[in-house]
């Protein structure tokens, strides 16, 4: 700990008389803050800070910026000291890093330029068609619609009709008795499967509840402060079962393409190892 001190100690006496204002912080000295023989420079605290930002604000992500800073420099000086020089020695680490960045970049930019993205739906169908065990769900999942009401002043019966009927949509969205926001008062999830999760994040209402009500009757929530939240499931989908087309869709465009980028890249691997053989860049012995 003694070895931190003078490192500290230069790092206050270079921050601690700079923060009365963030103008003074951030525009009167080139060097605002010192560890040992490191320094850091007003153009880089700047960048630092977000434009706009409030002065206090400013303020804040300006120190914050510097003790971070400080603090892996006061870290870095002591393990350059107390390190051996063949573990200081990170120069394989680094080449090896430099490569597979470049060959990542390079990999990326060339699978941007050539990927075909474009698929049929033929090709979804049957890689669903062929791959069903890889489908089943771990979790239930569900197609739903639920509304939002004011406890104790909407016509509740009348709600729980309009929920399961199939032209529930308009009809419910412009029910007087809902609440004025569109966006809180009214989901429907009729036209796609989620998980019974979600549905009971957005309601609270009980997953079991849910899944047990499931095309048989409304379930009634109330919140807590005041309003109720009247949730019917459509339909659902139990652990176990292989999740329909439509839900899997997504995964699978991501499975075909994730495959096409890899054999473009398994592709391009190949060609330019035979380019160089064929230019006498790679012999063997």
């Amino acid at each position: 700990m003694r070895q931190l001190f003078p490192l500290v100690l230069l790092f206050a006496v270079a921050v601690l008389p700079s923060c009365k204002t963030v103008d003074k912080l951030i525009h009167d000295d080139d060097v605002v803050a010192r560890v040992g023989e490191h320094e850091l420079y007003r153009t880089e605290l700047q960048r630092a800070i977000p434009d706009g930002a409030a002065p206090e604000d400013s303020m804040k992500f300006a120190l914050s910026y510097i003790e971070s800073w400080a603090r892996d420099l006061v870290f870095l000086d002591v393990a350059e000291k107390q390190l051996s020089k063949g573990e200081r020695d990170v120069s394989k680490e680094l080449e090896e890093y430099r490569r597979a960045l470049l060959k990542y970049r390079y990999e990326q930019r060339y699978i941007n330029e050539r990927l075909d993205t474009n698929l049929t739906d033929k090709e979804i169908e049957d890689y669903y068609e062929g791959r069903g065990e890889d489908f089943k769900l771990e979790r239930p999942i569900v197609k739903a619609r639920y509304a939002k009401v004011l406890q104790g002043e909407a016509d509740l019966a009348l709600l729980r009709k309009k929920l399961a009927s199939d032209a529930a949509g308009e009809s419910i969205r412009q029910d007087t008795l809902l609440l004025r926001d569109p966006a809180d008062r009214y989901k429907d999830w009729s036209g796609k499967w989620v998980e019974a999760a979600e549905v009971s994040r957005e309601t609270g209402a009980d997953v079991f509840a849910l899944l047990s009500a499931s095309g048989k009757s409304v379930v009634e929530v109330p919140d807590g402060q005041g309003f109720l939240y009247l949730v019917y499931v459509i339909e659902m989908m139990r652990p176990g079962e292989v999740a329909p087309l439509d839900y899997c869709r997504e995964k699978i465009v991501d499975i075909l393409l994730s495959g096409r980028k890899h054999d473009l890249v398994l592709a391009l691997e190949q060609d330019l190892l035979n380019d160089a053989r064929s230019k006498d860049k790679f012999v063997v012995y």
